[in-house]
């Protein structure tokens, strides 16, 4: 039987702490779930990239990491507003999974209570490898964020002119 872990995030955007926690669950699990959350969210200060560029940017953050897209499954979910069924609304959208990685104490309690095994992944460098770091040196318009994210995310960005559309964003908030 193939084990297959989830792991959850918005990925707004993907950095290498995302690549490295997902890297750390591929030592426990052959095949890896991997949900993109809010992802009826775009074009916000919190949410600036659709479902459907993050997608891609894993995509490509992904393959430069070495890790073969036959053992991923990226399923992007839209958010509920009821924390107690979500387990089962990711159910919906995922292919079966036994473990759930998070280090989010929500999200654990949420699927042990449904029975799955929690695995909390160590922190890699969480206070400097975090998406809202990397959103808000964008905003800054501060080119440290570069070296945060997988090279092909940054390129990716830049293509999309996604640090501009944050920043336009912010001048509308």
């Amino acid at each position: 039987m193939v084990k297959r872990g989830l792991f959850v995030g918005r990925f707004q955007p993907p950095h290498l702490g995302h690549i490295e926690v997902i890297k750390w669950c591929f030592r426990h699990v052959d095949e890896l779930v991997i949900v993109i959350g809010s992802a009826q969210e775009s074009h916000t200060l919190k949410n600036p990239f659709t479902a459907g560029e993050r997608i891609e940017m894993l995509r490509l953050a992904l393959r430069d990491a070495g890790i073969r897209a036959d053992k991923v499954y990226l399923i992007p979910v839209p958010d509920i507003a009821m924390n107690f069924v979500w387990p089962r609304y990711v159910e919906l959208f995922a292919p079966r999974f036994q473990i759930v990685f998070t280090r989010n104490p929500l999200v654990a309690r949420l699927f042990s209570e449904y029975g799955y095994k929690i695995v909390e992944p160590p922190s890699f460098s969480r206070e400097e490898y975090s998406a809202t770091h990397v959103r808000e040196l964008m905003l800054a318009g501060n080119d440290r964020w570069r070296q945060l994210v997988p090279r092909s995310v940054e390129k990716y960005i830049d293509n999309i002119k996604g640090v501009e559309r944050l920043q336009q964003i912010a001048m509308k908030d």
